[in-house]
């Protein structure tokens, strides 16, 4: 694998701190399946060994979460490695029918709003009325079902919010995909707040996919075609900042100047976009706040989505956030570390481990006795709802933004 760098690869000392981090050797406790039995697969292909079956499944088990990147004291580049690797395993390993028709579903619906706004109406009467067809899916069909969010009516936004007050910046917002399609409020509620804080909000209306999920899986062409379409809705729009309100793709969009810096055309305006994507409570906690917040008497359990802890090192801010809402408790979730076993995709294409992932993370938020679960990662919030569902427990799900936006215009939670 030539496109693999070396000299990350040699960076690994084999120390082993990755290992009590890693989602896949927890729940296995295979060495081939730990970043660093990783990496040796890595070096094994640099040394000229063929792709086998068996390195390309350690290569597709491992969730990208970027816990081991936390927890190297070598500074290992784990997610650049193994995005590097995902690229070989994608253009090498054939893949059986049955897991090429469920990726080619999975990468021809997730990425595209307006196919999943499609989906939204048979997916509403199934949920309604219950489908004896549907529960006999095969089993990765039925664990995408059984994770699909209670669908909402979407939500219209302006192309532009005006600032409420003081106009203190100008910023873009993404919409995203399936934050857009099945959860519209999180939206609402996130334009809502940068608005109260003093933010003009861009919101252009004919903007696509950033390409997180595709770049994480190694279809890198086709994540570059997604990162374009992105700079050309917003490198000129005017703005200040980039405002994303879902960790996988905030941290997606932080690297969109690296994806695409062999690109003549689009390589200047990327890395200019590149540095001024912030995450909403990332933004938020530079600005310092401005609108009052009214009492919100909940309890709050805080999950750290992977992609804004480990790959964006966004953890005080929202929990900063939080804390200055009057009557609001926030407690900690057990081994915070840990993946839910979301992941992107992963839960789709992986539903048995995903699931052992998503009852230990449920269990563990249901512990804090919580009466909301809050975070920022629209896949996160359905992996655990789901999660809390089959353990038979009750809790209430929210988006940071949802909490902020109720406090600030006083009143409830949305349920």
């Amino acid at each position: 694998m030539s496109f693999v760098d070396p000299d990350l690869v040699s960076d690994c000392v084999h120390c082993g701190f990755c290992l009590p981090t890693c989602p896949t050797y927890v729940l296995w406790g295979e060495e081939m399946d730990s970043p660093r039995g990783r990496i040796q697969l890595m070096l094994q292909q640099l040394e000229g060994e063929p792709l086998t079956p068996s390195a390309a499944g350690h290569f597709d088990a491992c969730l990208g979460c970027m816990a081991c990147v936390t927890a190297c004291p070598s500074g290992v580049r784990y997610d650049t490695l193994i995005e590097q690797t995902r690229v070989g395993v994608e253009e090498q390993h054939p893949r059986a029918l049955p897991e090429r028709a469920l990726r080619g579903l999975v990468f021809g619906l997730f990425p595209h709003p307006r196919r999943l706004a499609v989906l939204k109406l048979p997916l509403w009467l199934y949920q309604r009325l219950g489908s004896p067809l549907l529960d006999r899916l095969p089993g990765r069909l039925s664990a995408l079902s059984a994770l699909a969010p209670p669908v909402h009516r979407s939500v219209p936004l302006p192309a532009r919010l005006p600032a409420l007050g003081t106009r203190r910046a100008v910023v873009g917002m993404l919409t995203g995909c399936v934050q857009r399609a099945f959860f519209p409020d999180v939206n609402a509620a996130t334009a809502r707040v940068l608005a109260a804080e003093g933010c003009d909000v861009v919101i252009p209306p004919g903007q696509g996919c950033c390409g997180a999920l595709s770049v994480h899986s190694g279809r890198r062409d086709e994540a570059a075609g997604f990162a374009r379409g992105i700079v050309d809705t917003f490198a000129d729009a005017g703005i200040d900042a980039l405002v994303v309100n879902a960790a996988g793709c905030g941290s997606s969009l932080k690297e969109i100047g690296a994806l695409l810096a062999d690109d003549p055309v689009y390589a200047p305006r990327a890395a200019w976009l590149a540095g001024r994507v912030a995450d909403f409570s990332e933004l938020l906690g530079r600005l310092g706040p401005v609108a009052p917040r009214h009492p919100l008497p909940v309890t709050v359990a805080y999950h750290d989505a992977c992609h804004l802890a480990h790959a964006q090192g966004v953890r005080s801010q929202p929990r900063e956030l939080l804390r200055g809402i009057p009557g609001l408790v926030l407690r900690e979730i057990a081994d915070p570390e840990l993946c839910c076993g979301s992941a992107g995709v992963w839960n789709v294409l992986n539903p048995e481990p995903a699931a052992e992932l998503g009852a230990r993370k449920a269990g563990n938020v249901l512990a804090t006795g919580a009466d909301w679960l809050v975070t920022a990662n629209p896949g996160c919030l359905m992996q655990i709802g789901a999660g809390v569902r089959a353990a038979g427990g009750t809790i209430r799900t929210a988006h940071t933004a949802q909490v902020l936006d109720a406090s600030i215009r006083g009143v409830r939670l949305p349920r």
